[in-house]
């Protein structure tokens, strides 16, 4: 078994993985960084999400590259951290959030392996877009461990990295989105047509700006809070590796 990694903002660098190797990854969409090395006897994948020194803004982030990285590696599941706001009063700070759907926002990403027809068309089947098992082991090992958590819920990401006004803020809402963020959609769509089972960890951090009564925190501040949280994802990072290891084993 081998099981990837990615890394959002606040987790580019895991010191709960073992023996971490860094090196740059070349794919026929360019350069990437893995870190390879090993938690509790899996071998890990690990990809920093916006590149070895965090240099690469939301939108050029390259995830075709991070991606196809994780193929080339043969990982059979990949696991992405993420930091989100909250569009719903319920979902607070410091809440995890495990999504099922996704409504892409963004408009200047190449989200496909598939942008040429020439060896023929594809469009991949996109109704379910997230992992089912693997994002219903991570809900129950966080509920399990006492955290609040939240499953089943519509993330929206948005082309950054900017924030939103609150015109757009209430308009997500009003679309049914119950959280937000400025890289999921695109790096979900992605894996999917990889063939990779994806889920994702988010960290609620801010309620955006649609909640008039609060002020709009600061990028430090968001980060902050994730920073705050960290510890607490990896724990739910070694749980779920440990019984994703044990169900390989009873296999």
């Amino acid at each position: 078994m081998k099981i990837g990694i990615i890394g959002g903002s606040g987790l580019d660098d895991p010191d709960i993985i073992k023996d971490l190797q860094s090196q740059q990854w070349p794919t026929a969409y360019g350069e990437t960084t893995i870190k390879t090395g090993r938690l509790n006897s899996v071998d890990i994948v690990f990809v920093p999400r916006h590149g070895k020194d965090h240099q690469f803004s939301p939108t050029h982030v390259n995830y075709r590259a991070n991606i196809q990285a994780m193929k080339d590696q043969n990982v059979s599941k990949i696991i992405a951290t993420n930091a989100c706001g909250s569009l719903k009063a319920e979902i607070e700070q410091s809440d995890f959030v495990i999504p099922n759907q996704f409504i892409d926002f963004t408009r200047h990403r190449i989200n496909t392996f598939h942008d040429d027809f020439s060896q023929g068309m594809y469009h991949e089947v996109m109704a379910d877009p997230f992992d089912k098992s693997l994002s219903e082991l991570l809900y129950s090992i966080a509920k399990d461990q006492g955290f609040r958590v939240h499953k089943d819920k519509t993330l929206i990401t948005i082309e950054g990295p900017r924030f939103s006004t609150r015109a757009e803020s209430k308009m997500f809402i009003a679309w049914g989105a119950d959280i937000i963020n400025m890289t999921v959609a695109t790096e979900a769509a992605l894996a999917k047509e990889a063939a990779i089972p994806y889920a994702v960890i988010a960290v609620s951090t801010d309620y955006d700006c649609w909640k008039e009564d609060e002020e709009m925190p600061v990028w430090q501040d968001i980060l902050a809070v994730f920073y705050r949280n960290v510890e607490n994802v990896k724990k739910i990072l070694l749980e779920t590796i440990h019984q994703l290891s044990n169900q390989e084993g009873d296999q």
